[in-house]
């Protein structure tokens, strides 16, 4: 395929709208929490289930303190012990002491995150060890999409479901078949802006639960990615000379030029999302305390996440009491204070800018500096080397620089580099990278300048540029 082919491949609304929300939390909570397990067994005691302190607005607050602009519960995990009254199970909160059986966290949480600005979504096992309908194929479809249904009618608005391939055995000794497509009808149906993540067509796992992202994460990816977690199959099959092949959500290099060149099917934008947990377990376990991840760790991970062009998931969670409990709260304060410098534009206030070349008028580039990323600049057509240029009103100190395309009109850049003038000297190149996608954030050495230009080398069509900024970092 002709490189060219892909430039202008670009996201829904939805894909944008989650994109820019950056950084969302995962809250694991349930049956697990109270037996201790990360995958529960089906049918247990819900006597059991009593989390007599829990306060869903305590945690939207601490969430949205630690730099969050959502959260997703797992409103029923694999052991199909449902966190709402669900009108089609009996393995539900409403069969527990906790509240009399008058309790629904599900309700609780889309409210405190609408009293708390926090887009709300939900995570909905299609593998339910408890239901007996599970594993005999349309009998079940009916009652996961029954409960799927309840809800995407019952809590307002529905940021994400997130979806996992998870497939084993019901409680006769059988597996489903899930019906995906009309999983996705019934989500575009009920909630139009809804995006369907990691066993859907809009967001996509990045490989792996650790953190670790690649050094190109391109959004414009094969269609076939989308099948990866959601066939089975793929991880069990007997290598056939071709599977070995076949492109799958762990691969390294999902979209660059030598990819794009040799592959012939169907592209499609799909970005990535990059999911972990605080601690070593999903769920809250006691021993592992004095195990949380630090603030600078996650930081790290979030640079290389948000600002490597994927979203992050961080899942945080509460105990049997329903509780965030302090060393997580702890963590997630000092890392809400950490990417609030990210946020500061002091040092880009009343910067004056230059380019090569403008398809618009230099005036408009003061919305480079105003983070609502509506406009961009784009240089003419025909300009081999474009570049931008920042004049600042005073030398400034600075260790990280944050660029963002436009892209609302695709991915493009592929090389860029950044120079600057340092200490009233000459012109040197203080970074180089490859792509730059929703958000690049770049780490440099310690620099004072008074300048600064982007230099973009290599690109698919023409760049563009919708955002800039300029910080200095605190330890």
């Amino acid at each position: 395929m002709n490189i060219e082919e892909v430039f202008n491949i670009t996201p829904s609304r939805r894909q944008y709208e989650w994109q820019r929300l950056e950084f969302y939390g995962f809250i694991h909570f349930g049956i697990n929490t109270m037996t201790g397990r990360e995958w529960g067994m089906g049918h247990e005691d819900l006597s059991l289930f009593n989390p007599n302190k829990l306060e869903a607005s305590e945690w939207a607050a601490l969430f949205k303190q630690a730099g969050m602009r959502a959260m997703i519960l797992t409103c029923k995990h694999h052991d199909g012990f449902c966190l709402w009254p669900s009108r089609y199970s009996l393995h539900t909160v409403a069969q527990t002491p906790w509240r009399n059986g008058r309790g629904d966290v599900v309700q609780d949480l889309a409210e405190a995150c609408r009293q708390h600005g926090l887009k709300f979504g939900v995570y909905l096992s299609p593998w339910d060890r408890t239901e007996r309908s599970y594993g005999e194929g349309k009998n079940y479809d009916d009652f996961y999409v029954n409960q799927l249904t309840e809800l995407l009618t019952n809590y307002g608005e529905i940021g994400c479901v997130w979806l996992d391939g998870a497939n084993g055995e019901g409680p006769n000794g059988k597996k489903q078949y899930y019906d995906w497509d009309r999983y996705y009808e019934t989500i575009r149906r009920l909630q139009p802006q809804c995006v369907i993540s990691v066993c859907g067509p809009d967001i996509r796992w990045v490989g792996n639960e650790a953190g670790h992202t690649r050094k190109e994460e391109w959004s414009v990816v094969p269609k076939l990615l989308q099948d990866v977690e959601r066939i089975s199959e793929k991880s069990q099959q007997v290598d056939d000379g071709h599977f070995s092949r076949s492109f799958n959500s762990m691969d390294e290099d999902l979209g660059g030029r030598e990819v794009v060149t040799g592959y012939r099917g169907e592209w499609i934008w799909y970005p990535a999302e990059v999911n972990t947990s605080i601690r070593p377990g999903w769920f809250y376990h006691e021993e592992e305390d004095q195990q949380v991840r630090s603030d600078r760790e996650l930081f790290d991970i979030y640079l290389n996440a948000v600002g490597g062009n994927a979203t992050f998931l961080l899942n945080v969670p509460p105990n049997k009491e329903g509780v965030i409990v302090q060393q997580d709260q702890e963590v997630l304060t000092r890392l809400g204070g950490r990417i609030a410098q990210l946020q500061d534009t002091s040092l880009v206030h009343n910067a004056e800018f230059t380019a090569s070349s403008s398809k618009h008028p230099l005036d408009q580039f003061r919305e480079l500096t105003d983070g609502r990323l509506e406009g961009c600049w784009q240089p003419d057509e025909d300009d081999r080397e474009p570049w931008i240029q920042m004049t600042l009103p005073a030398t400034i100190e600075l260790n990280t620089i944050i660029l963002q395309e436009q892209i609302l009109h695709g991915q493009r850049v592929e090389a860029f580099e950044v120079w600057a003038v340092v200490d009233h000297g000459e012109w040197s190149r203080i970074a180089e990278g490859t792509i730059i996608g929703y958000k690049k954030i770049v780490r440099v050495p310690h620099t004072r300048a008074d300048r600064l230009k982007i230099v973009f080398k290599e690109f698919r069509h023409f760049p563009t540029l919708a955002h800039i900024n300029l910080v200095k970092l605190e330890d």
